[in-house]
């Protein structure tokens, strides 16, 4: 079938991961301010660029919906499609975060229909997973997207003053979090996934920094310290695996290291603020390192699958749905 025509009718989800990672080294650099006496123009230039990118990219595929609704349940019953869609509304949430500094009113109704649309999507993929084929009910990486992705949220909920919320978002998701690093170390012990796939991996790294982050500025020093420390096992094992990972080649699929290299990039930098002497010294200038190459990787990354966006084959390649 011929492709409809008609501007945004083929909108790919997978947009939405690289722009997730952009968002969040903004929020990294923002850190970056308090902890390594970074210089704000930085951070908010990113900020104010990732923004404007992600309501671009939210008009784009808001247009798909708009003409046809079904194209939504479409969009989820593949892995691109559920993954984008669980980055597209944890963007929100980063956005809601990125214009707390400049007005709480305005962080706060963007934050409230994000958070709320990751609920809906949550239950949408659900419903998704128990009525698609069985072979597809499988617990990947993307689970901790669309479950886990709502400890995001604390990101602008703690300088919002919601901090019962955010704790108890951050006990929940950490439950969560849990079981699906358990159940995706036990398949991978039981097979391998195939190379196309294994850049997902790296999600993995997303949730254990997240933790740190959002414990970190709910002064839970201990708990930031712990999740810093697994998140920094987890990349070790990821950059030891790098060539195993990355065997298949560039693919749109390479948005899953922007959003947790972004994400470690900010942990390091909160959990910096706990440690004193020489360690402390140490910490951030790791955490220089890390950041510095994130704001390599990421823009990179990104341009690439926004390239293959405007030349028209990502859509194709991620089997988008068309309204």
């Amino acid at each position: 079938m011929l492709p409809k025509q008609g501007l945004w009718r083929q909108t790919p989800p997978a947009i939405f991961s690289p722009i997730m990672g952009f968002l969040g080294l903004g929020l990294a650099w923002r850190q970056a301010t308090a902890t390594l006496a970074a210089p704000a123009a930085v951070s908010e230039l990113l900020l104010g660029a990732g923004v404007a990118l992600y309501a671009f990219a939210l008009v784009a595929w808001l247009a798909k919906p708009l003409r046809r609704p079904r194209v939504l349940v479409e969009e989820l019953r593949v892995l691109p499609g559920r993954a984008g869609l669980s980055a597209m509304t944890m963007s929100l949430m980063l956005t809601a975060a990125a214009l707390v500094e400049y007005s709480h009113g305005l962080a706060r109704w963007v934050a409230i229909p994000a958070f709320a649309a990751h609920a809906g999507l949550a239950l949408l993929v659900i419903h998704a997973l128990i009525t698609g084929p069985t072979e597809a009910r499988g617990v990947t990486p993307v689970w901790h997207l669309s479950f886990v992705g709502f400890i995001a949220g604390p990101l602008v909920g703690v300088p919002l003053g919601h901090l019962a919320i955010a704790e108890a978002i951050l006990w929940m998701t950490m439950t969560v979090a849990v079981v699906i690093w358990a159940i995706s170390l036990h398949q991978l012990v039981r097979g391998i996934p195939p190379a196309p796939l294994r850049p997902l991996v790296a999600i993995h790294l997303a949730p254990a920094s997240f933790f740190a982050t959002v414990a970190a500025i709910l002064g839970f020093e201990a708990v930031a310290l712990g999740f810093a420390a697994l998140a920094t096992a987890i990349l070790a094992v990821l950059l030891a695996s790098g060539r195993w990972i990355t065997a298949a080649g560039f693919s749109p699929m390479w948005g899953a290291f922007t959003f947790p290299l972004a994400a470690y990039a900010s942990a390091m930098l909160h959990a910096a603020q706990f440690v004193e002497g020489p360690a402390a010294t140490a910490l951030r200038l790791a955490s220089a390192l890390v950041l510095v190459a994130a704001t390599l990787i990421i823009p990179a990354i990104l341009f690439k699958i926004l390239q293959a966006w405007a030349r028209g084959g990502l859509a194709a390649r991620t089997n988008a749905a068309q309204a």
